[in-house]
């Protein structure tokens, strides 16, 4: 499970002395134990690596937000911090689909659904989010779709 992975790197993190990776560390452990509180309220998740994954995609995409915004408000520092964030937050991500294969999967979503406009995008957002979300920067695979279809 890729909880108990993250959980293995802070305690790598701790022995070695890497400060700045325990501290990306603890920041993930901490995200997803915050989800894990709003979860209790609701239904218990089916599958926890999703559950992660997710949290994990979303802390992504806030670091690459972040960069843009500090390397456009002229604080490079900063934006090395985010970048330094982010490479461990994506170290416990699985491999995520190339370009090439992620526009097969929408060209055969596309077929399957009989999308032919803009209009049905939602539709193959929609599959495509459920067959492949884990592994899948949706923001890119959105563009993409866009393409496929018009």
């Amino acid at each position: 499970m890729i909880r108990d992975t993250i959980k293995a790197a802070q305690i790598s993190s701790m022995k070695s002395g890497d400060k700045q990776r325990l501290a990306a560390v603890r920041l993930i452990l901490a995200k997803i134990k915050d989800r894990d509180i709003e979860l209790r309220t609701g239904a218990a998740p089916t599958d926890d690596d999703a559950m992660v994954i997710e949290v994990l995609q979303k802390m992504v995409k806030q670091r690459r937000e972040s960069i843009q915004l500090f390397e456009q408000g002229g604080r490079p520092e900063k934006a090395e911090e985010e970048k330094a964030e982010l490479a461990v937050i994506e170290d416990f991500l699985p491999q995520q689909l190339s370009e090439t294969a992620t526009k097969a999967a929408i060209e055969a979503i596309k077929a399957e659904t009989g999308a032919g406009g803009l209009k049905d995008m939602g539709k193959v957002m929609a599959e495509l989010k459920a067959r492949h979300g884990s592994v899948l920067d949706m923001g890119k695979a959105s563009g993409w779709v866009k393409q496929a279809l018009a």
